[in-house]
């Protein structure tokens, strides 16, 4: 009797509730209702065998191609979704209607390209990630007004050129990541709405200068990266308003001067927060205030003594901070 009691208990807890249920090739973690599919062949979506209580699931390295609302519809819990390096290529208008917790969605390393209209609306999302995809053009429209999303990271795309009105739907945003890419201009005033913005990340794409107002409404920024991109001169003011920034870096750029003045407001740098590295620095007369600021800054410079000189010919590869007011043409 007590055997055939123990038998129904294991019955009752384990199979007809299907507490062990989980969908083929995936791993279940029940005690925190979490789903991992991770490099397994699987060519649609797992939604037979998942939980209905479900609330991180993990789909990596499979070959599904497309996720839809009727997918989502299986864990109306889910909090986190991460479909990670799999193959979609499209994802449903409504996608996260039946999802009304999920606050992370990650679809890096996917085919996408053309996402339709409202398809980030109806859940309270924090973080969206579609870092390496294909993604050529951005439309205002996928996400709601006034969105929740304090993190968005599009880098490793093919974008030319930003709406302002994304940044428009995005008043909590503290992370944006657009790096990666092929932006040539970043639009004057866009970034006004981003008041919120701490780290922002434009490095390796085509940005020959930046607006002198594009950083004047961002004062809470805090790490920013421009390396590798064309910048060729920079606006006095550019920095006037970013008081609070502790990392800055500019390697890898066109820079051959830089205005007097521009580092002046930047007193929170961290030690060895500001890179000028790569620069074809032009070492005449008109190098002046960097020669000057660095002499006095030097702690706050990542390898002070490689920000070298690429002309005029008889100073290429001297550093600067080791030039003397004489070889600068600078009266005493």
């Amino acid at each position: 009797m007590k055997s055939w009691c123990i038998l129904a208990f294991f019955c009752l807890a384990h199979f007809c509730h299907g507490a062990l249920s989980c969908p083929a090739l995936c791993k279940c973690y029940h005690r925190r209702a979490e789903v991992v599919c991770n490099e397994v062949p699987l060519t649609e979506y797992p939604t037979e065998g998942l939980l209905e209580n479900t609330t991180l699931l993990t789909i990596q390295f499979t070959n599904i191609t497309s996720v839809t609302e009727q997918h989502m519809n299986a864990t109306p819990l889910l909090q986190g979704l991460h479909l990670y390096n799999n193959h979609l290529q499209n994802l449903s208008p409504d996608l996260l209607r039946g999802v009304p917790h999920l606050h992370t969605l990650d679809l890096t390393e996917n085919k996408l390209s053309d996402l339709p209209v409202d398809v980030f609306h109806h859940a309270p999302l924090v973080n969206l990630v579609l870092k390496n995809n294909l993604i050529e053009k951005i439309d205002a429209e996928w996400l709601p007004d006034n969105s929740s999303i304090t993190w968005v990271d599009l880098s490793g795309n093919r974008l030319m050129k930003i709406p302002a009105a994304l940044f428009q739907k995005l008043p909590h945003l503290e992370n944006l990541d657009l790096s990666n890419n092929r932006l040539e201009k970043i639009s004057a005033n866009s970034l006004d709405p981003l008041t919120k913005l701490e780290r922002l990340n434009l490095q390796n794409n085509k940005l020959i200068t930046l607006d002198a107002s594009i950083f004047q409404s961002t004062r809470n920024l805090t790490y920013l990266f421009l390396s590798r991109n064309k910048l060729n001169k920079l606006p006095q003011e550019l920095f006037q308003e970013v008081s609070q920034l502790k990392l800055l870096s500019l390697e890898d750029n066109q820079l051959s001067h830089i205005p007097a003045g521009l580092l002046d407001p930047l007193d929170s740098l961290d030690d060895e927060g500001l890179d000028l590295t790569s620069n074809p620095w032009l070492c005449d007369s008109k190098v002046e205030y960097l020669w000057r600021w660095l002499q006095k800054n030097k702690k706050k410079v990542f390898l002070p003594q490689t920000i070298t000189c690429a002309g005029p010919p008889s100073l290429v590869g001297r550093s600067i901070m080791s030039l003397t007011e004489s070889e600068l043409n600078l009266q005493s």
